[in-house]
C-alpha cells in the first residue's frame, strides 16, 4: 500500500468518526421532534424530489432491502402519507407517490433538518464558510466525476446579463457589498467587445448550467490586457473552475500578443488569490481603500507573458 494511500485512509477514517459526531449533534433524526426513523426521513426526502418513484430504483439509490422497503411503504400507505400503483408497463413493478399529506411531512423534515444545520455553521465566520463549501465540493466532485462535466464556451444570449446579476447577488451575500458594486460590472460588461481580436469572454458550465465566467480585455497600458470579473458559483467551487477559467485567460493572452497580463482584486478573496498565485501572478501593489459599502485593501497582480 502506497504512502499516499494510507494516509489517506487515516484521513477518510477520521473525518468519518468526526461526521458521526456532528450528525449527533444536527439531532437528526430522533431530537428533531419527528415520529420518523432516520431511513424513514432518507425515504420521504427521496419521493419527495421526486412527481413518481419506481419502488426498486429507489430502495436501489437507498440500499435498503426488499423487507425493510416494503414495511417502511406498508407504514405510510397506512399514515395516508403515500399511494402506491402498478406500473402500466410492467406490472411486476410499483411506483409510489406522496400525497398532500406527505409531501408537507416531508417539507417539514426538510424544515427542520436545515434549521439544525443551521445552528451548527452558525458559529462560523464567513472565510470558514467558504472554505467549508470549497471543501464539500471538492469531495463531492472527487466521487462523483461532476469534474468530467465542465466546459468552457463563450457567451450566448443572456450570459452577460448574467455575469453582473451574479455578481451583485454573491458580493452582496459573501461579503455584504452594496449596489456600487453591480454597478461596476455592469460597466465593465458594458465596455466589453469594443476590440474582438483582442477581448474574450468565457462561460463555465457544469451539468448544463452556467456556474463561472471571466473576461480578457484590453488594458489602457500598452500590449497589457487585464483578467477581469472572475467567478465561480458556490456550489460549484472545488471543481478546478476558476483555475480553468484564468488558464483560459492567460493562454488567450499569451497567443494574442500581449506582453503582460494584469487584475485587480481585494484582499478578502483568499480563495481567487490562491488561483491567482497558481498561475503565476505575483502581486505587485496593495492600498487600502473605501468602496462597495466595506473598507478593503486592493491589490494589483502581474503575469509577465513576454519579454519587452
Amino acid at each position: 500500500m502506497s504512502d499516499d494511500l494510507d494516509t489517506t485512509i487515516d484521513e477518510v477514517r477520521a473525518f468519518n468518526r468526526l461526521y458521526t459526531r456532528l450528525i449527533g449533534v444536527l439531532d437528526y433524526p430522533g431530537r428533531l421532534h419527528t415520529p420518523y426513523t432516520l431511513s424513514e426521513a432518507r425515504i420521504l426526502y427521496e419521493l419527495a424530489q421526486r412527481e413518481r418513484a419506481h419502488v426498486s430504483a429507489l430502495r436501489n439509490d437507498l440500499g435498503l432491502t426488499a423487507a425493510h422497503m416494503s414495511r417502511t411503504l406498508g407504514r405510510f400507505e397506512e399514515q395516508g402519507l403515500i399511494t402506491r400503483e402498478r406500473n402500466v408497463r410492467d406490472a411486476r413493478h410499483q411506483q409510489v407517490s406522496l400525497t398532500a399529506e406527505g409531501r408537507a411531512a416531508a417539507a417539514e423534515l426538510d424544515r427542520k433538518s436545515r434549521e439544525s444545520v443551521a445552528r451548527l455553521l452558525a458559529r462560523l465566520d464567513r472565510p470558514q464558510l467558504r472554505r467549508l463549501r470549497e471543501a464539500l465540493a471538492t469531495t463531492r466532485g472527487v466521487f462523483s466525476g461532476e469534474q468530467e462535466r465542465v466546459r468552457l464556451r463563450g457567451p450566448g444570449p443572456g450570459d452577460l446579463g448574467w455575469i453582473v446579476q451574479r455578481h451583485g447577488v454573491l458580493y452582496a451575500k459573501e461579503f455584504g457589498w452594496n449596489g456600487e458594486f453591480e454597478a461596476l460590472v455592469a460597466r465593465i460588461v458594458g465596455e466589453f467587445g469594443t476590440d474582438p481580436g483582442y477581448e474574450r469572454a468565457w462561460i463555465a458550465e457544469l451539468g448544463g448550467r452556467p456556474v463561472g465566467s471571466v473576461l480578457c480585455v484590453r488594458d489602457e497600458a500598452p500590449e497589457t490586457a487585464r483578467l477581469r470579473l472572475l467567478l465561480v458559483e458556490p456550489d460549484a467551487r472545488g471543481f478546478g473552475i476558476g483555475d480553468r477559467l484564468v488558464g483560459a485567460c492567460v493562454k488567450f493572452a499569451r497567443e494574442a500578443g500581449y506582453r503582460e497580463l494584469v487584475l485587480w482584486t481585494n484582499d478578502v478573496l483568499t480563495a481567487a488569490r490562491r488561483i491567482y498565485q497558481r498561475a503565476g501572478f505575483e502581486l505587485i501593489a496593495e492600498r487600502r481603500h473605501h468602496s462597495y459599502g466595506a473598507d478593503l485593501v486592493g491589490q494589483d497582480w502581474r503575469l509577465t507573458l513576454r519579454g519587452r
